[in-house]
């Protein structure tokens, strides 16, 4: 009886330390641990009581043991927990030491953007000594379209009231002959409106020049686009050294990255940045770990800022179709919450609505391809349900129906709506597009004269070389290879059903299950896929290559998944991939900056100077030679420049937006042709021109890009065999008079009769058009 009365105590006992372990256990297990706690301690207690059943001894050293393996386990997880590093885990971190990151990390942004914009500010002062010279002097630095923007920028100012300025804007009809144009509307006026609008109500005029805080405006907005460029690539990374890392390389590749240090004005300065800003939102509304208050704020900070980008720029809405596209895969391949792929195709609809309103009705929005992708993926989800279910060939089936349906009900939409709503641009983008891929050939001028531009060219083997010494392209497209195999993997998972572990073992979320990361790869393939047919467009990639690479080689996650791969036992693979994530990026700053630091640096410290002397002379002639209401016929650059600098009225300008304004270009380069002075006379006498400007750079090109060229592409579009050129095509012919340029430089009849030469110095040559014609024979 003693025996057993010891025994059965001897349980108790047992039991009852059994029972302090498991409380014990729960007060120390992880969150991600809950479900393998749960099983442990229900084994626990099914071996006490069965010990207490079959009156048996407990085994106290193999409880003991399973229990320290348990919460060892629990120690090996890093305290992060599942944050956006990507570690399952405990959640516990210092207050202190997350301020601190976050204190640190946001101050370093703001200092990031705003030396970048001093850095701007700098070298343009360096390079066109705006401090120094006269407004004349200024203004002609504002070359081509740049010139025209300012232009408008300045009318804005010089009206008598904001009403008074915007009316002219919106019924101008001093810019070109026999035209009253909308030109906020055609031209995209938008930001010169509201930067006059806020120079005048901020009283900035007793402050700053009105050149000064138009050019400062655009490089604060730059400062924007860095710091959204740094904050995006936090995001993603979980460290503030990757939003460094984006910086650095952004500055170093600035050739590559932006053109704001020579083009000021562009449309494009003024959109990306806002672009930048609407990207990182979407960045941080597609994360799964956010809290109801950020997600709000993502949310909107991402209309806001989307709809300002579809305001200023005219190709916006065909940027956004791009990421409607990426979101529209991620979507297919359940990479992604179908709901907020649903609001985001939302808030485009009320972005192209408001824009469509506010820009005057502007029907290209409308016919533009975004809307009618986001109405035929709603009316294929709609038609086709439960996408996401079945086993592997049924839903691979239904996906590839799926793109089918969305395909075929966008494109007849969109056929739909450019039939009710006839867009005159169609026939050129498909003309375009025919030559550019050698579909087809053209010879219509304005086709040509695209093709021929830089923007539209293909990138060149310089460009990649510049982009593979800085350490971009390598680590980018490594970090583009390790995201598109994660991504790749855990579609076939999904795809699949592969279910989740349930063992217990603390799991690695890879790189390619978070959803923001994907949207960024896709992003990345398809602006670069662009990129390499457009090299305009190598804009919008290069910054985001910049900020993705800098996000791979500082993200441990990214490097845990390939040590996944790998299989790595040798090194914990947590410890080293923190270690690598902070030494690698280190040393990547370190050695570009030592290698292109000086050459920045040597840049702001040089003294350059722009200076168009002959320009000058030119404007200065005009303003005081000829009358103020005198009409001036020349290329569309030079008419730019006349415009802003003398405000006469010109025939053509630089933004030809529409079918007038092509067939105007195309007429008035004519002078360039191989015609008759009649017909040069008579067409420019149709625009009412009073003078033509004949440019010497143009008429003697002898440029190394044969058929690119003014006087080539006129040549073709009149049917004329190139000079020199041994053509057998019968399509062209022989012409029967000289080049124009050419010929009213020797002053003999009949081209003294139309034109007289009135002024000319190196570059230009002046003719004023005969309203008289006395026919002179020399």
């Amino acid at each position: 009886m003693n025996v057993n009365a010891t025994h059965k105590l001897n349980l108790r006992c047992n039991t009852g330390r059994l029972g302090e372990m498991i409380e014990t256990r729960k007060r120390r297990k992880p969150k991600c641990l809950e479900e393998c706690a749960v099983r442990e301690e229900a084994k626990l207690e099914e071996s006490a009581a069965d010990a207490c059943h079959e009156e048996s001894p407990v085994k106290d050293v193999s409880e003991q043991t399973s229990a320290e393996e348990i919460s060892l386990r629990a120690e090996e997880v890093t305290p992060n927990g599942k944050n956006d590093t990507g570690i399952k885990g405990t959640k516990w971190k210092p207050a202190l030491h997350q301020w601190a990151k976050v204190f640190f990390g946001s101050w370093a942004a703001i200092a990031s953007g705003m030396l970048y914009a001093v850095y701007l500010s700098t070298f343009h002062e360096r390079k066109f000594w705006f401090s120094s010279k006269q407004e004349l002097e200024r203004e002609i630095s504002f070359q081509a379209d740049s010139g025209l923007y300012y232009y408008y920028y300045k009318k804005m100012l010089q009206a008598t009231s904001i009403q008074e300025g915007f009316f002219e804007l919106t019924h101008d009809n001093k810019t070109l002959s026999l035209r009253t144009l909308n030109s906020v509307q055609q031209i995209s006026l938008y930001p010169e409106v509201f930067t006059g609008i806020l120079y005048r109500i901020t009283g900035s005029g007793e402050a700053i020049e009105p050149v000064y805080f138009y050019i400062g405006i655009i490089f604060g907005l730059q400062a924007v686009y860095v710091t959204a460029l740094y904050v995006t690539s936090w995001m993603l990374s979980g460290t503030w050294m990757a939003g460094m890392l984006t910086v650095v390389w952004y500055i170093i590749n600035r050739t590559d990255t932006t053109r704001v240090e020579h083009t000021v004005p562009l449309r494009e300065n003024w959109a990306l940045p806002y672009f930048a800003l609407q990207v990182g939102a979407l960045t941080g509304y597609l994360k799964t770990n956010i809290n109801s208050t950020m997600e709000m704020f993502s949310y909107l900070l991402m209309c806001a800022s989307a709809f300002a980008f579809i305001m200023i720029w005219e190709i916006s809405h065909y940027v956004l179709f791009v990421q409607a596209f990426s979101l529209f895969l991620l979507d297919c391949l359940d990479l992604i919450p179908s709901h907020k792929v649903t609001e985001v195709y939302r808030m485009y609809l009320v972005c192209l609505a408001l824009g469509y309103f506010t820009q005057f009705r502007n029907s290209a929005l409308l016919a533009s391809p975004l809307l009618s992708f986001i109405c035929g993926s709603h009316l294929a989800k709609y038609i086709q349900q439960n996408l996401k279910k079945g086993h592997l060939v049924a839903r691979l089936m239904k996906l590839l129906l799926h793109f089918y349906l969305v395909f075929t009900i966008s494109i007849i939409l969109n056929l739909v709506i450019k039939k009710i709503l006839p867009q005159e641009e169609n026939e050129l983008i498909l003309k375009f597009f025919e030559a550019k891929f050698d579909l087809n050939t053209t010879r219509d001028f304005s086709t040509n004269l695209l093709l021929c531009q830089e923007t539209f060219q293909t990138p060149s083997q310089e460009f990649f070389i510049r982009l593979t010494q800085t350490c971009l392209l390598p680590f980018c497209m490594s970090v583009m290879l390790i995201c598109l195999l994660s991504t790749l993997e855990v579609v076939a998972k999904k795809f699949r059903n592969v279910p989740q572990k349930s063992d217990g073992v603390p799991d690695i979320v890879v790189i390619g299950e978070r959803p923001e990361v994907a949207y960024h790869m896709l992003h990345i393939v398809l602006f670069g896929s662009l990129a390499l047919m457009f090299q305009g467009l190598k804009y919008l990639w290069t910054p985001y290559a910049c900020m993705f690479a800098a996000f791979g080689v500082c993200s441990p996650e990214l490097w845990m998944t390939v040590f996944k791969w790998l299989r790595l036992r040798t090194v914990p693979p947590l410890l080293l991939a923190l270690v690598l994530s902070t030494a690698v990026p280190t040393i990547i700053a370190f050695s570009i900056w030592k290698d292109f630091f000086p050459d920045v640096m040597s840049e702001l410290s040089e003294l350059q100077e722009f200076y168009d002397s002959d320009t000058v002379e030119l404007m200065n002639w005009i303003k005081r030679q000829t009358p103020t209401a005198a009409v001036f016929a020349g290329s569309m650059q030079l008419m730019g420049t006349v415009k802003l600098c003398t405000g006469r009225t010109v025939t053509t300008h630089p933004l030809y937006s529409d079918k007038d304004m092509r067939k105007r270009t195309e007429e008035i380069y004519q002078v360039y042709s191989r015609r008759s002075a009649e017909d040069i006379y008579m067409i420019l006498v149709s625009y009412k021109a009073d003078y033509v400007i004949i440019e010497e750079g143009i008429c003697n090109d002898m440029g190394p890009v044969k058929g690119c060229r003014v006087k080539d592409l006129v040549d073709v579009a009149n049917g004329h065999i190139l000079h020199n050129e041994d053509d057998s095509d019968t399509n062209y012919a022989f012409s029967l008079y000289g080049r124009f340029c050419h010929e009213i430089e020797l002053d003999y009849s009949p081209y003294i009769n139309y034109f007289t030469r009135v002024y000319w110095n190196r570059s230009y040559r002046v003719y004023r058009i005969n309203t008289l014609i006395s026919f002179q024979y020399r």
